[in-house]
């Protein structure tokens, strides 16, 4: 079995996956450690020094790779990763995939929290940041409402989240 988390960033693919994986006995995979310990760079330093598309195209490698391990997995993948080449054809036929879909506000708020940690908006001033997710989260929900299941996470805890995944499964 094969649980793949997708989702904006900051809607908790990575905290959601590994308490679920803890729960499930199973290993927690994030698609962008696995990259950055293939090839030996943070994902900010591929995209500076090889570009998107080169990162582009090995995320689909390395994410079919770990779709077909003989093992079962809770995997999160990267904000992008469903909107790119045949992705989300290979998570919607290997996998449950839940969409863990979070507001415009709270994404907001939490990467003001951490803002420095995300390559992708870490230059955006505070003014812009609503605007900029508000724009990105319209392009990218046709990709991540192709998953099996939508799982609301606005005002509630990881636990209850979990919960609601497990009941799915």
């Amino acid at each position: 079995m094969k649980i793949v988390l997708l989702g904006y960033m900051a809607s908790g693919k990575s905290a959601i996956g590994s308490v679920l994986a803890n729960k499930l006995k199973i290993q927690f995979m994030d698609l962008d450690a696995y990259i950055e310990e293939k090839e030996q760079l943070s994902i900010a330093t591929i995209f500076e020094k090889k570009g998107e598309i080169y990162f582009r195209k090995i995320e689909g490698d390395y994410l079919l790779e770990l779709l077909n391990l003989k093992k079962d997995i809770v995997l999160s993948v990267g904000g992008g990763t469903p909107c790119y080449g045949r992705n989300m054809k290979l998570i919607e036929t290997n996998s449950i995939s839940f969409y863990l879909k979070a507001s415009i506000q709270t994404i907001f708020e939490r990467l003001q929290s951490n803002k420095s940690q995300r390559p992708l908006v870490a230059s955006i001033d505070k003014e812009n940041l609503k605007e900029y997710i508000a724009k990105h989260l319209f392009e990218r929900v046709a990709f991540y409402e192709k998953a099996k299941h939508t799982i609301l996470v606005d005002k509630k805890n990881i636990f209850e989240i979990v919960n609601e995944i497990k009941r799915l499964l």
